[in-house]
């Protein structure tokens, strides 16, 4: 198939891409680089350096002519969100809508699967674990541009007939995770832990979160590539890890004893977010594979073998 990727030199979706080319197939990929890094794209992709936003990415979309558009392209930053609602939106909702319609003009757009977020939209008065059925109530802007964009997803099916899997992650980490360009706490308690530097828990270190390897989450996008279900499904581990307790395992395995500093906590931060897997299990046939401790320490040594380059 001939797939288009935005964000695809970021974290997430250059893993994506990976597997995606693994399998065969022909990849987009459209990326700002502005977190992302172009090392990341597999070779073989297409690589168009254009925000999402631009005339330049629907220009490239629509050449392509996608079968299947991946869109992973975001504003990310939920603290950046607070300080610039309107910037967020743009991004994730009007970027979206860009690359959608460039692609529907393309002629060939059979399905769209979308980098939803399950840990942003739910907000804090959802039962735990946190099942699709909740009704969404974000409480950062970052969370309502997120599912707004899977509510026009839902609008786009109705009227044209677009197939769409949106695929609601809870917190991804794993190999790749920039600490410096994009938002993960993994990822910067591991570059911290691994430079000998202090390690800062924004509130008591009690606050929760359902943390997905990033390797499990490429599965969920592969296997949205076939899946005859349509709409959102959760992309999690149905498990409640605390951020005191993800310091611990990551110190742990980077060998460290140095205790965290507390500091006051952000603005437009849950204080629990764990969502249930089951309905991923019965649509997509999908399972995590990787626990948190299993998970941490691989992310550990991807780190550390990677340090100097």
């Amino acid at each position: 198939m001939r797939i288009a990727i935005t964000g695809g030199a970021g974290f997430i979706a250059s893993n994506v891409a990976d597997a995606y080319q693994a399998l065969g197939h022909e990849l987009l990929v459209v990326d700002d680089l502005s977190s992302g890094r172009e090392s990341n794209v597999p070779r073989g992709a297409t690589l168009v350096r254009a925000d999402v936003r631009s005339p330049a990415a629907a220009e490239a979309i629509e050449r392509f002519r996608p079968e299947v558009l991946n869109v992973h392209a975001a504003q990310i930053d939920v603290r950046r969100s607070v300080a610039d609602p309107r910037l967020d939106a743009e991004v994730n909702v009007l970027g979206g809508l860009n690359c959608v319609e460039a692609a529907r003009r393309g002629g060939a757009l059979s399905r769209v699967v979308y980098a939803a977020s399950g840990g942003s939209m739910y907000g804090d008065v959802a039962p735990l674990p946190t099942s699709e059925g909740a009704p969404p109530a974000p409480v950062s802007p970052y969370g309502v541009s997120k599912a707004a964009f899977e509510l026009y997803l839902g609008c786009w099916r109705a009227l044209y007939g677009l197939h769409f899997v949106a695929l609601r992650y809870a917190n991804v980490y794993g190999p790749r995770q920039n600490p410096h360009g994009e938002a993960g706490v993994v990822a910067i308690f591991t570059d911290r832990l691994l430079a000998s530097k202090e390690c800062v828990i924004y509130g008591d270190g009690g606050q929760t979160r359902d943390f997905v390897h990033v390797y499990d989450v490429v599965d969920a996008n592969v296997r949205a590539l076939t899946t005859p279900f349509s709409g959102g499904v959760n992309v999690a581990t149905g498990v409640e890890t605390s951020i005191s307790r993800v310091y611990e395992l990551l110190a742990k395995a980077a060998k460290v004893v140095t205790p965290a500093r507390l500091a006051p906590g952000k603005p437009g931060e849950q204080r629990q977010s764990v969502l249930s897997p089951a309905k991923a299990k019965a649509e997509l046939g999908w399972t995590p594979k990787y626990d948190v401790e299993r998970g941490l320490a691989q992310t550990v040594e991807w780190a550390q073998s990677h340090q100097s380059r």
